[in-house]
């Protein structure tokens, strides 16, 4: 087995365990309900209204992501952050065909997915590619700016030669806390470029929303005002184990519209006063996994968690520190949140030889990225 949870496992990013999350996962299981309706299990689906309505309020996101807030938004866990960017992808394709419509009444669905565009950094997680796949879309890959992130700019400058060329944008993913180096897309400016176009802003902080808990680390959300949806994953930072990816919508009846089959055996009288998760996600069917939140937020409280985070991030500082002090070595892009990305001064075949050596000793584990064709370790 790898294992993933080994103080000497570096790989990838972090998953999250603890002792109430695996209890709760337990109690889960031993329940064995399949939360796909509302009386399928009322716990099931009001403890997850709240617990996102809880999680939501831990980030400080705007109230109109929030079940509570009385308007239309609210949250759902997922699966994954892939299964979140195909979500919402399919929820603003649903919206922009209904938009293209009304003013091409002539236009076939056909012919408007054939047009239909999507954006994301260079830098974003190959997942989102394949959400466009899975979604039968184009998605354009935007260049970073030398800091790795996606800016305004580059992002107009894209759906401006789209348009030109007759085609229509309708989806942007901004990455906050990138694989390869946890970069974090100018999102002020990006959300107000996609608003003025009318495109739908799908916000992935599949690694780094966990420290948004901290306030210290919010102004990476400037702008999350302008964001359609918001996901980030409990399960890599926030000591809930896999799998459990939070995912807010402003407005759910696009996916809920795009995703709704009602057959009679899954009406029930309350349909409408508590949302039915299973028009929210891919599967029809669903684990009761708001015990793993409800459990590790009552046990260990905010205050806790946002030390956990705080003392990672302060590993990193340290190791990034360590790293400067020898000559030997150099950062390959500035420390972020718990990631260091580090490299032997010299050329890319010599730091993967060193990658093969203490991969090879099987004792501590690391993967590599490269960015620009300079290869380092991460």
């Amino acid at each position: 087995v790898t294992h993933w949870h080994s103080p000497k496992f570096h790989a990838y990013f972090p998953t999250a365990n603890s002792y109430p999350a695996i209890v709760a996962d337990m109690l889960s299981g031993a329940i064995a309900c399949i939360g796909f309706t509302w009386i399928a299990s009322p716990a099931c689906t009001e403890l997850e209204v709240v617990m996102l309505d809880w999680l939501g309020k831990m980030l400080d996101l705007p109230a109109e992501f929030l079940a509570c807030s009385g308007g239309k938004g609210g949250g759902v866990i997922q699966g994954t952050a892939s299964e979140s960017t195909l979500v919402a992808l399919l929820g603003a394709k649903a919206k922009k065909i209904q938009q293209v419509k009304k003013e091409h009444p002539e236009w076939d669905e056909h012919t408007i997915i054939g047009k239909l565009v999507g954006y994301s950094s260079a830098q974003a997680h190959s997942s989102v590619e394949r959400a466009g796949l899975l979604g039968g879309v184009k998605l354009r890959s935007v260049p970073a700016d030398e800091h790795n992130r996606l800016r305004g700019d580059a992002l107009e400058q894209a759906i401006k030669e789209d348009l030109d060329a007759g085609l229509i944008p309708f989806y942007a993913v901004v990455t906050l806390g990138t694989t390869n180096s946890c970069a974090f897309d100018r999102l002020d400016e990006c959300g107000a470029v996609a608003n003025k176009h009318n495109v739908w802003v799908h916000v992935d902080a599949a690694y780094a929303g966990s420290a948004f808990i901290c306030p210290e680390y919010r102004h990476h959300m400037k702008g999350i005002e302008t964001a359609d949806s918001f996901n980030f994953n409990p399960h890599k930072w926030m000591l809930v184990n896999f799998d459990c990816s939070a995912m807010w919508l402003k407005d759910p009846s696009w996916v809920v519209n795009a995703f709704n089959v009602d057959p009679l055996y899954l009406k029930h009288d309350m349909q409408g006063s508590a949302p039915d998760y299973r028009h929210w996600q891919i599967p029809l069917g669903r684990r009761f996994r708001a015990l793993k939140l409800w459990f590790v937020l009552r046990l260990y409280g905010v205050e806790n968690l946002q030390a956990h985070i705080r003392r990672h991030c302060g590993f990193a500082k340290q190791f990034g520190d360590l790293c400067q002090q020898d000559k030997r070595f150099e950062l390959a892009a500035e420390v972020s949140m718990g990631l260091v990305c580090f490299r032997l001064k010299g050329s890319n075949e010599r730091n993967e030889a060193l990658l093969k050596r203490i991969n090879g000793r099987g004792n501590i584990h690391m993967v590599p990225a490269k960015i620009r064709d300079v290869y380092f370790l991460r």
